[in-house]
């Protein structure tokens, strides 16, 4: 009993070891590649040339229907079983809903172990453009519903 016991423990330990590293190495990655909306909107203003990408998952996109302008829409799906969607010569940004920034980290960890150098994600997403207040229009695009893999949803809910 005592050492099923010690067992469960060091399992559950491990766990934890695990998670706390992906969450110190996904913080890493943000602080050297994200930007602000603040930054995004002056990039924007001042270099047309940078691509934007919404990444968001389908129903996120169902849900909420906007776009920041000039954003073109790529299924996370899609980007992640063919990276070169984001072409590599030119500074690219995506970015999702969550404020955890789920859906465009993983799309981030995917384009920079291709090494692809010139992507940053939008912190906070969508929802922290909105809340700058700094515009949105409406998509109108068709799109489908494939919700992708299950590990990829980008809920507000999820961590």
């Amino acid at each position: 009993m005592i050492a099923v016991s010690i067992t469960v423990f060091i399992a559950m330990l491990s766990l934890l070891i695990v998670v706390g590293v992906r969450r110190t190495r996904d913080r890493h990655v943000i602080e050297q590649h994200a930007i602000t909306p603040e930054a995004l909107h002056a990039l924007l203003a001042s270099n047309p040339e940078v691509l934007l990408f919404d990444v968001r998952q389908p129903l996120d996109l169902l849900a909420d229907p906007e776009i920041i302008p000039g954003a073109k829409r790529i299924s996370p799906k899609e980007v992640l079983e063919n990276p070169s969607l984001i072409p590599q010569e030119k500074d690219s940004i995506v970015y999702c809903t969550s404020p955890s920034n789920k859906t465009s980290l993983r799309i981030l960890h995917r384009a920079l172990a291709l090494h692809l150098t010139r992507i940053k994600l939008l912190k906070g997403g969508l929802d922290g453009w909105k809340k700058k207040g700094y515009p949105v229009e409406p998509y109108t695009k068709p799109f489908h519903l494939d919700t992708g893999s299950p590990d990829l949803h980008d809920s507000q809910s999820g961590p």
